[in-house]
């Protein structure tokens, strides 16, 4: 299929999109629990964008990190929470996080009863995260 082409991904059940493989969250040991699903931007589509869905697993996190790209996430399974600005905020299903460019950011699951589930919409061509602390 041309990258260019249209194209439906159909929700297959228990968060799984037909044609569309969990991967690995990044090449990097500052995260527990984290994989990652691109539907859009990664096949050299003609978007400035890319949509993907991250799953974070009980007990899991993201990596603590700032970068020069904004990015939205929306929230689409259970419970969570971001760590924005080293300040810690609850999430949970349809909630929207906008994050502007050099806020440091971590998204956590605390809960043990299911997956914390969210979209993020970030440009397809952005700049490397940096580590950060809050300590």
């Amino acid at each position: 299929m041309s990258p260019d082409a249209s194209r439906l991904l159909p929700h297959t059940g228990d968060f799984q999109w037909a044609g569309v493989v969990p991967t690995d969250y990044k090449d990097s040991d500052d995260f527990r629990e984290v994989t990652r699903r691109v539907f859009v931007g990664d096949q050299e589509e003609p978007t400035s964008f890319q949509v993907r869905y991250f799953e974070v697993a009980p007990g899991g996190f993201t990596t603590l990190e700032r970068h020069e790209h904004a990015h939205c996430v929306v929230v689409l399974r259970g419970r969570g929470e971001v760590v924005l600005n080293c300040q810690t905020h609850p999430m949970s299903f349809a909630d929207v996080l906008y994050v502007a460019p050099w806020e440091s950011h971590q998204l956590r699951n605390p809960h043990p009863d299911e997956p914390f589930g969210f979209l993020c919409i970030v440009d397809a061509v952005r700049d490397r995260p940096q580590s950060v602390s809050c300590a």
